[in-house]
């Protein structure tokens, strides 16, 4: 069994969806306070959860013709995309080692995308 093209393209889109999900989960974490009421009310908790459930559709659309040892992977890109998220809404600093991670998970990507046909 080979991966299509379209199964590549769907999972990392879910990638990049799931990515916001995790920026809006974070957003809406700095939101919490002690009482049960303010996890109803968070809008942005709500929002993330969302993210990663449109994110899992698309995932799941992805998988249906493609190789699951090609195509898991690549849900790694979400860590990609989450480290230029996280730089511009939250101002947390892109070390060295995030950067080092981020080209170890890019590079095996690669190389995983050369078995595709």
């Amino acid at each position: 069994m080979s991966t299509p093209f379209s199964s590549v393209a769907l999972v990392c889109l879910a990638s990049f969806i799931g990515s916001f999900g995790a920026v809006f989960l974070k957003a809406g974490a700095l939101r919490l306070h002690r009482p049960l009421w303010s996890l109803i009310r968070n809008w942005q908790l709500a929002a993330g959860v969302l993210l990663y459930v449109v994110s899992s559709y698309f995932f799941v659309l992805g998988l249906r013709r493609g190789e699951l040892t090609v195509l898991y992977p690549m849900v790694s890109l979400s860590y990609v995309f989450t480290l230029g998220w996280s730089r511009v809404f939250f101002r947390e600093p892109v070390t060295r080692d995030k950067l080092l991670g981020v080209t170890a998970i890019i590079l095996g990507i690669v190389l995983l995308s050369l078995g595709i046909r």
